[in-house]
């Protein structure tokens, strides 16, 4: 859906329930897109959990930086453990750059 900043200014309310249940909204400048709105797919932590989740991250750095190399089997543990708790955590796994400029161009994969 597009929909102009000065038309969007009254029915923000409705704009964020209709972001939140999947659909795509762009703001619009003169006709020119100017913002998408999307929803937050994180949630956000308290400082404790946010503190807890960067000790847990830490151990292996420390454990690195005590001089012992880390074995590959080590390496890729550590990386599914990290895997495992973006996804409990309802991060997103990797960014996804291949579709970032969509809003560059129009249904047809043509410049807007």
């Amino acid at each position: 859906m597009r929909i102009s900043i000065a038309e969007a200014e009254g029915k923000l309310r409705e704009l964020v329930n209709l972001v939140e249940q999947g659909e795509e909204v762009v703001l619009t400048n003169d006709g020119a897109p100017s913002v998408r709105l999307q929803p937050v797919i994180h949630s956000v932590g308290t400082q404790s959990e946010t503190e807890a989740v960067a000790a847990e991250l830490r151990k292996p750095l420390l454990l690195a930086a005590e001089g012992k190399p880390l074995s590959p089997a080590e390496k890729t543990k550590i990386l599914r453990e990290i895997r495992e708790m973006a996804e409990r955590r309802n991060l997103p796994s990797d960014t996804d750059a291949a579709r970032s400029q969509d809003f560059l161009y129009d249904e047809h994969g043509l410049p807007k």
